[in-house]
């Protein structure tokens, strides 16, 4: 009897310890699951790739400022090259558009989205890239819509002045389609036009109608506008909209900065006719 108790002890030690072991090993592997689990989910996650280890929301990031070393180029150009991964070269077609109209590349806002190119080949890649867009009307309007932040910022400065369009209704004044594009541009040039535009030998055309595929109308951060008196232009100015294409008096883009941080980023100003453009210094 004495024997059997003591088989039945051990019997029962050895269950208790496969038991443990098996549970252990099963907890290990839930666990590990979790992990491979959270793992996979911060792949898609920028934020728990840069605090995998925190529960409490990560710090603003700051936004970027240009080396006040640098000269007024290469501070452009600087923060250029965070919204663009390609810097055209001096002198290329693309090069002359970012001179142009490349001005919203400076914009830090982390909602703006941009172009990785300077060109948007045609409608179907422009109707790609504005499907990743998050659009909203502006206020008082049929079917005008921009980037929110930039449709948003209009709108406050709307609340702070009248503020219209320039045709006074209209989608053909804010965000437009290749083809609108190419229709402006195919009212006012021709491809003999773009020929010379392309080699350097024309310019003046670009301050009237954008090429096919490069204007800032496609990327949702430019609208025309119909203004009378300086505190309208005063109260876009506030609200991070500037007049960037010389010579383009209705033309307004959207950089999301305040007046005294442009030429922090390389901008000069230029006063035309009593309108002040801040230029690209490239």
């Amino acid at each position: 009897m004495h024997r059997i108790l003591q088989k039945l002890s051990l019997l029962t030690i050895i269950f208790l310890i496969t038991f443990t072991l098996v549970a252990s090993s099963g907890i290990a592997h839930h666990q590990t699951v979790i992990q491979s689990i959270n793992f996979n989910s911060c792949l898609n996650n920028a934020q728990c790739l840069m605090y995998p280890n925190s529960t409490s929301s990560p710090s603003p990031i700051k936004p970027f400022t240009p080396n006040p070393e640098l000269n007024e180029q290469q501070r452009f150009l600087s923060a250029v090259a965070i919204k663009l991964p390609t810097i055209p070269q001096s002198g290329t077609y693309e090069y002359i558009l970012l001179r142009q109209y490349g001005a919203v590349f400076v914009n830090q806002e982390p909602e703006i989205k941009l172009p990785e190119k300077v060109i948007l080949a045609n409608e179907q890649e422009t109707k790609e890239f504005q499907s990743t867009l998050t659009m909203i009307k502006v206020d008082g309007t049929r079917d005008c819509y921009l980037q929110q932040a930039a449709a948003l910022a209009l709108n406050k400065a709307k609340t702070i002045q009248k503020i219209s369009l320039k045709s006074g209704y209209g989608g053909g004044d804010c965000t437009r389609t290749y083809s609108t594009n190419l229709r402006f541009w195919r009212k006012y040039a021709n491809n003999r036009t773009l020929d010379k535009v392309r080699q350097g030998k024309e310019t003046a055309i670009l301050s009237i109608v954008a090429p096919p595929g490069t204007s800032q109308h496609l990327w949702g951060l430019a609208i025309d506008l119909r203004l009378s008196n300086q505190k309208q232009r005063q109260a876009l100015n506030q609200n991070g909209w500037f007049q960037t294409v010389e010579g383009d008096t209705p033309h307004w883009t959207y950089l999301g900065l305040n007046e005294s941080q442009l030429p922090v980023f390389g901008f000069q100003k230029k006063l035309v006719k009593g309108i002040a453009y801040w230029i690209t210094p490239i």
